[in-house]
């Protein structure tokens, strides 16, 4: 009986520590890059971990801080095309790339 006590001891903290762990790497999958207004709408700039992808989500300026995005952009490759994008599209900024 002591041993199975024992396995118990040594293999809870063990499962705990690597599920924490585990858990906290999957969580950092994107991050928050940039985040700004322009006409009508407010963004925030995502980029993946790798920083190799980026999408937007944008929000009516006036929205709640803890409401959920008006819409989420498929990805871009650089912030440049994203927040030309933006500028474009919600922003209504004449630029060239437009």
């Amino acid at each position: 009986m002591k041993l199975n006590q024992i396995l118990k001891l040594a293999i809870i903290p063990f499962l705990t520590v690597f599920s924490v762990l585990g858990t906290s790497n999957l969580a950092l999958a994107d991050y928050l890059s940039s985040q700004g207004t322009g006409g009508k709408y407010r963004y925030e700039l995502w980029s993946s971990d790798d920083n190799k992808s980026y999408y937007l989500k944008i929000w009516l300026r006036d929205a709640s801080y803890d409401s959920s995005p008006y819409r989420t952009t498929t990805t871009f490759t650089s912030t440049r095309d994203a927040l030309i994008h933006f500028d474009c599209k919600y922003a209504e900024k004449n630029l060239p790339e437009c």
